[in-house]
């Protein structure tokens, strides 16, 4: 299992490290500094969207676990409890679309008006 998933994770490193040597090819007039600008910017941006995922679904998962135990400990207070968790989970995810639509401001911005 974990030398699948090391060559699974060796793969995506590579197509994320090749693809903008392949996107920026179909100009042939790009500059280094653009051409360093949009490799920069998906690799920033493919860690950023990681980043945020990974910590926004470990946040979600505590979050349900918690709510979880406080149910069975007091049945009585599901209700209060399902109700804070939904607005805590809704929080959380907001964290995770705010990093998104940045991720998406930095990949598709065009500094050099190309």
């Amino acid at each position: 299992m974990r030398r699948t998933f090391a060559i699974a994770l060796l793969a995506v490193m590579a197509v994320m490290l090749f693809a903008p040597m392949v996107f920026a090819a179909e100009g042939g007039e790009a500059s280094d500094a653009q051409l360093n600008y949009y490799a920069m910017a998906v690799i920033g941006s493919t860690f950023g969207i990681g980043i945020a995922a990974f910590g926004a679904s470990i946040g979600m998962g505590n979050c349900i676990g918690r709510a979880c135990e406080g149910v069975a400990r007091n049945p009585g207070v599901s209700n209060k409890i399902m109700t804070t968790m939904i607005v805590g989970l809704a929080l959380i995810e907001s964290l995770a679309i705010y990093t998104l639509v940045v991720v998406l401001i930095v990949f598709f911005v065009k500094p050099f008006g190309v």
